[in-house]
């Protein structure tokens, strides 16, 4: 982990994934980079089609490279508390184009941001995988898991 962002603990059970971090950055810079759309594009690596607006749904089209095949990504956007709580619904690890979807529960993902010592403590929380068909529930959590590791890394360089 880089000198701006520091872990402070991951856990896990069947039905949830949350990572924390501290980001060496203050709370409305966290804010505008995962609820503006545009930033929220760079640090995520997702096109989206739409703003992050409650009620909204908007689809996003994974940018990395090597990716180019992976389905649309729908998240339907339930919250938006300013500078605080950020939340939005989709289908995790929802990448095969040849799928649909659409009839699988979605999870819940949820940032929520508090000011702290020298920057923002961001916990980022995706549950309700237990709802997930069987078939493929364990690969979308491990997959997750280690995504959203990943994506705080983002997040941390993208704030910095």
């Amino acid at each position: 982990m880089t000198a701006e962002a520091q872990m402070v603990q991951d856990s896990t059970s069947t039905d949830r994934i949350e990572k924390n971090v501290v980001l060496r950055a203050p709370r409305s810079r966290v804010w505008r980079a995962i609820t503006n759309a545009k930033e929220f594009e760079t640090w995520f690596r997702m096109k989206l089609d739409g703003e992050i607006v409650p009620g909204a749904t908007i689809y996003g089209t994974v940018t990395r490279p090597g990716n180019e095949h992976v389905s649309p990504i729908e998240m339907l956007i339930e919250q938006v508390e300013p500078e605080r709580y950020f939340s939005y619904r989709w289908h995790p690890y929802a990448l095969d184009a040849a799928v649909n979807y659409s009839a699988e529960p979605m999870t819940l993902v949820e940032f929520i941001l508090k000011e702290t010592d020298g920057g923002t403590a961001v916990t980022i929380i995706e549950s309700g995988f237990d709802g997930i068909p069987l078939a493929r529930r364990k690969e979308a959590f491990r997959m997750n898991d280690g995504g959203w590791t990943g994506q705080m890394k983002n997040l941390a360089q993208y704030v910095a």
